[in-house]
Formats: structure tokens, C-alpha cells, sequence
């Protein structure tokens, strides 16, 4: 019985340590996005891609900034209570960047994963 509810403290305890997602980010689907998309008029599209990945294929009016120059407030950024919709290849990189932004004080995120699943338009070269 000791052993059991020490391994159960010990899950408990390494969930709580590796879940970093902020309460300003809400994870939704792309078919969510595509809505907020119709529906809204304040936001703006962030792919954390690549700049190689961004320019091969994109979705229309989307901006890049690269999940891995995310360390101070972006420049494209000015308003941190902006409606925020995030997306990269397949959700990893759109989650880190979330958290980072919401780190950074950014309060309007959504995070809808990745261009894989995207049904909607997209720009190729």
C-alpha cells in the first residue's frame, strides 16, 4: 500500500512538472480557427515554422515568427490582447510558442496545431 501511494504522489507530482500550458491559451481545432477566421476582424495568423517551411506552403495572411526567436515580445506583435491564432506543421512547435507568448504577457492565444490538418486554403510556391 506504501509503495502504491508513493508511485501515485510521484505521476501526480511529474504531471504537474511537465504541464507548462498557460490559462491565456486555448487549444482548438482547425475548423475552430477557420471560424474565429470568418467571424473576426481583429487578428492576426502567427506560423512558428521555419522561414524554409513558411515559405513553401502557408495560410493566406499568415506572418512568421519562428517558435525558436520567441525569447522578448515580437515587433509583428504590439498588442498583447489581440486575438492570437497559432499554427505549425503539426501542433508541437504552435504549443511552445503559445506558452511562451502567454509568458510574455500575450492573453488572446489559440493555438490550433498544425498545417497538417488544415483544410482550408493554402499559399505554395
Amino acid at each position: 500500500m506504501k509503495k502504491l501511494l508513493v508511485a501515485l504522489l510521484s505521476i501526480s507530482l511529474f504531471a504537474c512538472a511537465t504541464n507548462t500550458s498557460d490559462a491565456s491559451v486555448h487549444v482548438i481545432s482547425s475548423q475552430d480557427a477557420m471560424e474565429m477566421m470568418e467571424n473576426e476582424s481583429d487578428y492576426v495568423i502567427v506560423d512558428v515554422r521555419t522561414p524554409e517551411e513558411y515559405n513553401a506552403s502557408h495560410i493566406p495572411d499568415a506572418i512568421n515568427i519562428p517558435v525558436e526567436t520567441i525569447e522578448d515580445k515580437p515587433q509583428e506583435l504590439s498588442n498583447v490582447n489581440q486575438l492570437i491564432l497559432i499554427y505549425c506543421r503539426s501542433g508541437n512547435r504552435s504549443n511552445q510558442a503559445a506558452n511562451k507568448l502567454a509568458q510574455l504577457g500575450y492573453t488572446n492565444l489559440y493555438d490550433f496545431g498544425g498545417i497538417m490538418n488544415w483544410t482550408g486554403e493554402i499559399v505554395s510556391e
